[in-house]
């Protein structure tokens, strides 16, 4: 259905853009190119301004029809990064068993600790600080 409104939709955006482009302006337009006052009566006594008034309005009606359509189908799609965020996450078994290598997350450490009392890695290394390096005093220079 997306494709075929999206092909709907660029065709309609053509046929606007030429739609208005062919009417008369307060100089006469691109439409008095094509044969001038003249070229009016081919669409009737009344000019070609009310039948293409008429196209226009008709082009931009269809227009909108089919931009609020194709937001709603592409809305109902999802995002493309909840489709990325699935493909990152690791896949559990069918079976709902976890793999063989996950720990529970209220399992106790290796050490016999409880999670409580065991401090966090971060906090157990403190890092080396090097001592300030003092630069030696310059020599006396002699005065003559």
């Amino acid at each position: 259905m997306t494709p075929f409104l999206i092909i709907l939709h660029v065709l309609v955006c053509v046929f606007l853009i030429i739609f208005v482009l062919l009417q008369p302006g307060a100089r006469g337009g691109v439409g008095a190119a094509f044969g001038g006052a003249g070229g009016q009566t081919v669409f009737g006594g009344r000019g070609a301004n009310t039948f293409l008034a008429k196209l226009t309005a008709a082009a931009a009606v269809v227009f909108m029809l089919t931009s609020v359509s194709l937001s709603y189908f592409v809305s109902r799609t999802g995002s493309v990064m909840s489709s990325r965020a699935q493909a990152d996450a690791p896949e559990e078994p069918a079976d709902g068993a976890k793999p063989a290598d996950a720990a529970p997350a209220d399992a106790a450490p290796a050490d016999g600790t409880k999670p409580a009392d065991a401090a966090p890695a971060a906090a157990a290394v403190a890092p080396a600080e090097a001592p300030p390096v003092e630069k030696p005093a310059p020599p006396p220079t002699p005065v003559p």
